[in-house]
């Protein structure tokens, strides 16, 4: 007995001296891939699609060529409109109402007189062609895009590429006047940066000359793989980004996505919902001593009172959204045959988001921030391309999915990134707030003014802010 339980103890201490080095090994290694794991980068499938008529042919290869694309009008295209407009009745507005109940009818009446005996068509198409357009075929569609590059390069500067993507309602026209200010900042007294760059301008699929997608499911991050992909076929292994309104949320995407190809980000609006009890807290307690949960006091300014910034006003601001979330072709098919009603449905937005007091106004401001001939330009792009009705299908085909346009705020954006606040922004996010996603944040501004449009009504401001992100970024 005395030997059997010698020969027994030995068998225990064996298998004890084999399996502790094991278990050990086993967690250690587990701990080692959980610790790395920690670290790793998190980022979005890049995936693929085809967004063309049909199916995706099985065989022959998608044509990558460059080709150069010029805008073009005609007197028919011209008559049809004059037409139309001469054709359009009016609902006499309230009194008094301003801009209370949407666009004003009398001043709308105001509009349209421009525009059918005014507005020259024919010389802002001149305006649109001064750059250079470009068609290209990516995933079955043709995208559109202007490319501009700066005419000279002082001694020392580096010269980077910037792609910038519109929203809605705007279009890639938005840009044209900060364009300038960044292929040659030299020329507009702006020597901010060491760095000058060439400009990559967009539509996005199904607004203006950028083709509409005929299948179903094309999303920010299908727009986010088609201009990666725009940017890879112009050369561009590295790049900057920029964007607001759904620009932000593409070129966001665009970092998550592929952050090796991104160089910097820089956003004048950001789209975060994340919703947690630190927030809640925050929130209640922010208006009285914002210091104590990471609050400035201008955030505490833009973000109270609380209940009527980002509620009332929010919910007064984006009757529009649900519609284009829900069913946008019922709506779009007035608005595609009427250009008085597409030009009431998308000028009222640069109204109250360009500054929430014009909404007092009798004329909604429209003219102290921008010409008519901007903005009619703004609308002759969604009118002669018929590019409405695609437009607002994007807002189904992301909240389809995403209801509360947060499901990608579990990516982490590590890559540097700049934020602008335009104090007449639709909502204001603090940079707390913001580092929930953007883990990277190398500037954020508090812009002394502006809203949502802001490329389009503050160029310099924006260019500024822009040449200082890159510049912080370049000295890393």
């Amino acid at each position: 007995e005395n030997v059997l339980s010698r020969i027994r103890s030995f068998d225990y201490s064996q298998k004890n001296a084999v399996l502790v080095p094991v278990t050990a090994l086993g967690v250690g290694g587990l701990l080692i891939y959980w610790l790395r794991s920690r670290h790793k980068i998190k980022t979005i499938e890049m995936g693929s699609g085809w967004w063309g008529l049909g199916e995706r042919p099985l065989k022959g290869k998608e044509d990558e060529s460059i080709r150069p694309f010029k805008i073009e009008t005609s007197d028919k295209e011209i008559e049809d409109l004059h037409r139309r407009l001469d054709q359009a009745r009016y609902t006499p507005h309230v009194e008094g109402a301003a801009f209370h109940y949407g666009f004003n009818s009398s001043y709308l009446q105001k509009v349209v007189a421009y525009w059918r005996n005014q507005f020259d068509w024919r010389k802002q198409v001149e305006v649109l062609n001064k750059y250079p357009h470009y068609h290209t075929t990516i995933e079955g569609i043709d995208i559109h895009f202007i490319h501009v590059k700066p005419s000279y390069v002082p001694h020392g500067r580096v010269v980077r590429p910037l792609l910038m993507v519109h929203g809605w309602p705007g279009s890639f026209y938005e840009f044209y006047k900060i364009i300038p200010l960044l292929t040659e900042p030299a020329k507009h007294g702006l020597n901010e940066c060491d760095v000058v760059f060439e400009v990559i301008c967009p539509s996005i699929p199904g607004y203006g000359f950028s083709e509409a997608p005929h299948q179903e499911g094309f999303d920010s991050i299908a727009a986010a793989r088609i201009f990666h992909k725009l940017m890879n076929r112009l050369g561009f292994k590295e790049y900057y980004l920029q964007g607001g309104d759904w620009g932000s949320r593409i070129t966001t995407n665009m970092a998550q996505m592929l952050p090796q190809s991104v160089r910097g980000l820089h956003l004048n609006l950001v789209f975060t919902s994340r919703q947690s009890l630190g927030r809640l807290v925050a929130i209640m307690l922010g208006a009285y001593v914002p210091w104590l949960v990471g609050l400035t006091r201008e955030d505490a300014r833009r973000i109270y009172p609380f209940m009527q910034k980002n509620v009332y006003d929010l919910l007064r601001e984006s009757g529009y959204l649900h519609i284009q979330a829900t069913k946008p072709d019922t709506a779009g098919c007035g608005l595609n045959d009427s250009p008085v009603g597409l030009a009431a449905y998308i000028l009222e937005k640069f109204s109250t988001w360009t500054d929430k007091s014009f909404l007092h106004k009798d004329n909604g401001g429209l003219e102290s921030k921008y010409s008519l001939d901007e903005l009619l330009t703004n609308v002759m792009i969604y009118w002669v391309t018929s590019s409405i009705v695609p437009s607002m299908r994007f807002y189904k085909e992301n909240f389809a999915k995403d209801p509360h346009l947060d499901v990608h705020d579990r990516v982490p954006v590590y890559v540097p990134t700049g934020l602008a606040a335009f104090p007449q922004e639709i909502v204001h996010i603090p940079r707390t707030w913001a580092k929930d996603v953007y883990k990277n944040i190398i500037t954020y501004s508090y812009m002394p003014h502006g809203g949502h449009f802001a490329a389009f009504e503050e160029p310099k401001l924006l260019a500024q802010d822009i040449m200082l992100f890159v510049r912080k970024v370049e000295e890393l």
